[in-house]
């Protein structure tokens, strides 16, 4: 399923012009393993949602990206490229177009500190059962008791399940003065001045991290969404009761891994599996009702 996902993911994001990175595999010697383990058809059933979700997500913040922006760090560069080809005057006109976008941003929106170019999405999914994790997390907790920490670092860098969106942007609070203080070093004729200031404002670009989405309470979401359906359904078959069981069993399942990850406290989880638990209790024998769903859901908004 990881595989598929990931396909599903570098299609997207190719077809936006964003780019996607993965944490690097753990050493060999671990508890956690080198493949993916098997997930349970309930997970599988909602992959197809969680994936559109994390789709539509991009999408949106694709569209925050400010045109002028990107279109100034790209007449910066060409700037710079002018001037290792010698080609003074190109330099000269890129700039002036690069002052004239920012100047642009700064008229329609003076109070902005930093202007958007572009939109990177970090994603790592583990794909492990929580006894895995909590192999993973026991053998960190080893080795760090040991002092062994460089041994322990890689484990518990791996121990993430998530979509990481991050986005690049100009500091409109240096990056056009900047700018503006070349073309006086293109005119003394300081090229080799006029070439550093140019690849040191390009240095100032801000990455700044603007959303982290846990990937077990997305799958969390979609399973209870899910089970929902069927406890609604009046007329369900036995077949529907044991798929309705097995949504909420693995929407636990996901929440626990997402609680041994960190995302969210203990104390916040606490009242979601009291909810589950009413929520199993009131659907065992086929009994279906409207409204049971409204606490819990309101609950996983308030998670993270």
């Amino acid at each position: 399923m990881k595989t598929s996902f990931m396909k599903f993911l570098c299609t997207v994001l190719l077809g936006l012009g964003l780019a996607i990175t993965v944490f690097p595999s753990h050493g060999d010697e671990t508890a956690l393993p080198a493949e993916p383990e098997t997930q349970s058809a309930a997970t599988e059933s909602v992959q197809a949602q969680v994936e559109k979700e994390s789709a539509e997500i991009m999408v949106e913040k694709r569209r925050k990206i400010l045109a002028d922006a990107t279109a100034a760090v790209a007449e910066t560069e060409k700037a710079l490229t002018a001037l290792e080809q010698g080609k003074t005057d190109d330099a000269l006109a890129a700039l002036e177009v690069a002052t004239g976008k920012l100047e642009l941003i700064l008229v329609r929106e003076p109070a902005l500190a930093l202007a958007p170019i572009s939109t990177e999405i970090v994603t790592v999914d583990l794909l492990s059962s929580s006894e895995t994790v909590k192999a993973v997390i026991k053998e960190a907790e080893d080795y760090l008791k040991k002092g062994e920490i460089q041994k322990a670092r890689p484990l518990v860098a791996n121990l993430a399940s998530e979509i990481v969106f991050r986005t690049t942007s100009i500091p409109l609070g240096t990056y056009p003065a900047a700018i503006k203080a070349i073309t006086p070093l293109i005119d003394a004729g300081k090229f080799g001045e006029a070439k550093a200031a140019l690849q040191a404002a390009l240095n100032t670009l801000v990455v700044t991290t603007d959303d982290v989405i846990p990937l077990p309470k997305l799958r969390a979401d979609w399973l209870l969404t899910s089970a929902e359906a069927l406890a609604n359904n009046e007329e369900r078959t036995n077949e529907d009761n044991e798929m309705l069981a097995d949504l909420l069993n693995e929407a636990r399942s996901q929440l626990q891994l997402a609680e041994l990850l960190g995302y969210g406290t203990k104390k916040s989880y606490k009242p979601i599996y009291e909810q589950l638990d009413q929520i199993e209790a009131k659907t065992k024998g086929g009994k279906a009702g409207a409204g049971w769903f409204d606490k819990i859901k309101k609950q996983m908004q308030d998670l993270i």
